[in-house]
């Protein structure tokens, strides 16, 4: 559960854009008004993942990292794929997006895609186009004959997830974390494959800039899940928000 402190540690995260806080990272997308803090995000239904730059907002992510909870990180033993679902899976309940009768990477390339065009006769299928990513700092220009040049980041990998807790939960709890657009993002496919399941003491983004955004979203989708996270990685988190 999300507490009433941490609650208005989001609340204010999105005050602070309003007065005109971070709204907007580097490079191209952001000059199209396309990636939002995750602070003003909690969901994730807003595209992209803008860089967290001001005091204000690194106090207030350290302040959603502080109220981890940390463990040490289980046995892999029975983690398999299906344990959470076929993959994009239109019917995992309870998420945003859910049963809109477009399958959950379409949905996310829609929702973070620029100049998207769709297979004819099709408002689902995308078939092309331009992300910016927000891992890279590049932009991609991405056509679904080359499909594995974007993949869908699961920001806190489904085996981590699995060895932190999620082995004990009931299917449908997972169907939720693999499909709910806040543990998701469309990415480099060799970075996404690089990661693995790696948490953030092992693994950040190569963009430096956006290194705080991502341990946020992180740590927002931890939360919502009632999931720990290492000693070394909610370490590694704050640090990546420090002044």
């Amino acid at each position: 559960m999300i507490t009433a402190a941490i609650a208005a540690v989001l609340v204010t995260g999105c005050d602070d854009l309003e007065s005109g806080g971070t709204a907007a990272g580097s490079g191209p997308d952001a000059a199209a008004g396309r990636a939002v803090s995750p602070l003003a995000n909690p969901d994730g239904t807003k595209p992209g993942l803008a860089a967290l730059t001001s005091e204000a907002d690194k106090a207030n992510a350290r302040k959603l990292i502080q109220g981890l909870t940390t463990k040490g990180r289980g046995p892999k033993t029975g983690y398999a794929r299906d344990e959470f679902g076929y993959a994009w899976m239109d019917t995992a309940d309870g998420v945003p997006l859910a049963r809109n009768g477009c399958d959950t990477r379409n949905d996310l390339l829609k929702l973070h895609g620029r100049d998207v065009e769709f297979r004819a006769g099709s408002d689902c299928v995308v078939v092309s186009m331009s992300l910016y990513d927000p891992y890279t700092g590049k932009d991609i220009a991405w056509k679904k004959a080359k499909a594995t040049e974007v993949q869908i980041d699961h920001v806190v990998p489904l085996s981590y997830a699995w060895q932190m807790g999620a082995a004990h939960w009931d299917k449908k709890k997972r169907q939720r974390l693999a499909n709910d657009v806040l543990n998701l993002l469309p990415v480099s496919g060799s970075l996404n494959a690089s990661k693995g399941d790696s948490g953030p003491a092992s693994w950040l983004p190569p963009n430096k800039a956006i290194r705080c955004s991502y341990v946020v979203r992180f740590a927002q989708v931890a939360l919502k899940y009632d999931l720990a996270v290492t000693t070394a990685d909610k370490a590694t988190m704050v640090k990546q928000c420090q002044d």
